[in-house]
């Protein structure tokens, strides 16, 4: 068990021999700077200033030439090998309400949702303690490293973790999911993870806008909407986006909350060609930023927005809400994944 200090401060916390930097921060729940938790977003950069780590990847991309030179690192990619002092830059406000945790999961449904999203359920002994929004690691059998997916339902006392998936090509962790998992087969899950969160307390308009399996965050965040108390008129705007007919999903989903078709509208569109028979479309066209740019109904000065989805569409999305609305960046929730 290493000790490790954050420079400049009186905070210290221990890491096990099986913990990374990063998680062994967040499970006493110290407010570190993440998304991914993957070493590909860079948000989690640190300084060592002393002590001996062990790097699990030297190529991670979240880390430019020009910090290597500096000496910064990746905590979540990061084991110490002795007591270590990091320098770091907590970020401001309270953590997130649950640190993270180990558990064993057992799969207990598996669901077809398009041509290739199934949502899969998982069964722990303890309650799905999480906030909409959020994700978990989950350890597969046979795959290297862990794999982070968001989850689509709500904290339960029942303790289930249900999980919207798309299928990679060539995807080793969806190989197993798709291909090998059977019901009753237990896997490894940490979490929950992630800043982009339901902030329940707002009072502002919300905006969801996913693509692929980006469904599932801002299906558990549609749905822990539905349930708050609110005042007044707040309006949800559901945009999906797919790249065929087929990929659509979520509307089915979304009609089970009461504000469906009254403070709720979906709102799918379709990015590629759907002029062939077989392909027949007759709703919106165009990647979700164009149709966002042309949905005239949006209170842009009193909404909040979250994204979840494909790297391309987050950023295509983020970069319209700033140019085009000046949507400042603490009413744009997202976390990055690549």
């Amino acid at each position: 068990m290493a000790r490790i200090t954050i420079a400049d401060s009186d905070l210290a916390f221990d890491c096990g021999p099986d913990d990374s930097l990063l998680r062994a921060g967040l499970r006493v729940n110290l407010n570190l700077p993440y998304e991914c938790n993957v070493g590909s977003c860079g948000t989690c950069k640190f300084e060592l200033v002393s002590g001996e780590i062990k790097v699990f990847s030297d190529t991670a991309p979240g880390l430019s030439d020009r910090d290597r030179k500096k000496g910064r690192q990746l905590a979540c990619q990061c084991l110490p090998l002795s007591d270590c002092v990091m320098k770091v830059r907590l970020e401001e406000g309270a953590p997130a309400k649950f640190p993270p945790k180990r558990l064993k999961v057992k799969l207990i449904k598996v669901t077809d949702v398009t041509h290739d999203i199934r949502e899969f359920q998982f069964q722990a002994v303890s309650p799905a303690t999480f906030i909409p929004g959020q994700y978990a690691m989950l350890q597969l059998p046979g795959v290297s490293g862990e794999r982070a997916y968001s989850m689509s339902n709500l904290p339960n006392d029942d303790g289930v973790w249900a999980f919207m998936i798309r299928r990679v090509p060539q995807g080793l962790g969806t190989q197993v999911l798709f291909d090998a998992l059977t019901l009753g087969d237990e896997i490894g899950l940490d979490g929950p993870f992630g800043k982009a969160y339901f902030r329940s307390e707002s009072e502002r308009d919300l905006v969801c806008v996913a693509g692929g399996s980006g469904l599932a965050p801002m299906l558990s965040i549609a749905r822990a909407w539905s349930q708050k108390s609110k005042s007044g008129e707040e309006h949800l705007t559901f945009f999906y986006g797919g790249r065929e007919p087929r990929d659509i999903c979520g509307e089915e989903m979304l009609q089970q909350l009461p504000e469906f078709n009254h403070q709720l509208q979906f709102i799918p569109s379709v990015s590629g060609a759907v002029s062939d028979a077989t392909n027949l479309w007759p709703g919106r066209t165009g990647f979700i930023h164009e149709v966002m740019h042309g949905f005239e109904d949006l209170d842009y000065a009193n909404s909040d927005f979250y994204i979840a989805g494909p790297p391309v569409m987050t950023q295509a999305v983020m970069d319209f809400l700033r140019e085009s609305h000046a949507v400042p960046q603490e009413r744009i929730y997202f976390d990055r994944f690549f």
